[in-house]
């Protein structure tokens, strides 16, 4: 996966025309070292770093870093919408079912869009969306566990009632 360079939050404000605030520095920080995490976990995170804010002045820097390209916003299917740092390149995500991990798949064509659709409609397309959906090896592993316990549960009992 592509680094983004990392540059100064104050300085990215500033270069995107915004005035720096302490709470859109501490959501700007707060996406960067939690990626995909959905807008009450940041909310969290940034109430930990500086103390009392509202929901609503974190819903807002959130918008507003997403509006000006400093931030991504993700809404996988089912899922509440997620923030990101890693923009401006073409990539895409894996998201389990289960407990609803989310990571970065880098796109495999490199290039935006990296699907062709069979009609535009006049449209000029500049990006593909693309969600991989599956079980992350966490789920898996205990997905296996309860299964093995489930069948010892059945033949404990099913050997304790036979004559």
């Amino acid at each position: 996966m592509p680094e983004q360079p990392t540059a100064d939050p104050a300085t990215l404000l500033r270069e995107h025309g915004l005035q720096v605030t302490a709470q859109r520095l501490a959501v700007l920080r707060a996406v960067a070292n939690h990626p995909h995490g959905t807008a009450d976990d940041i909310e969290a995170v940034v109430r930990d770093a500086i103390g009392t804010i509202s929901r609503q002045a974190v819903y807002d820097a959130l918008g507003t870093l997403t509006e000006k390209g400093l931030i991504r916003r993700i809404q996988p299917a089912r899922s509440p919408a997620r923030y990101e740092d890693r923009v401006d390149d073409n990539h895409h995500h894996l998201v389990c079912r289960t407990c609803g991990r989310t990571v970065d798949i880098d796109c495999a064509v490199g290039y935006r869009p990296c699907l062709e659709a069979d009609a535009d409609h006049g449209f000029t397309i500049d990006e593909a969306e693309v969600i991989y959906w599956g079980s992350c090896p966490a789920c898996q592993e205990a997905a296996v566990a309860a299964a093995s316990t489930d069948v010892d549960t059945i033949s404990q009992t099913s050997t304790q009632g036979a004559p």
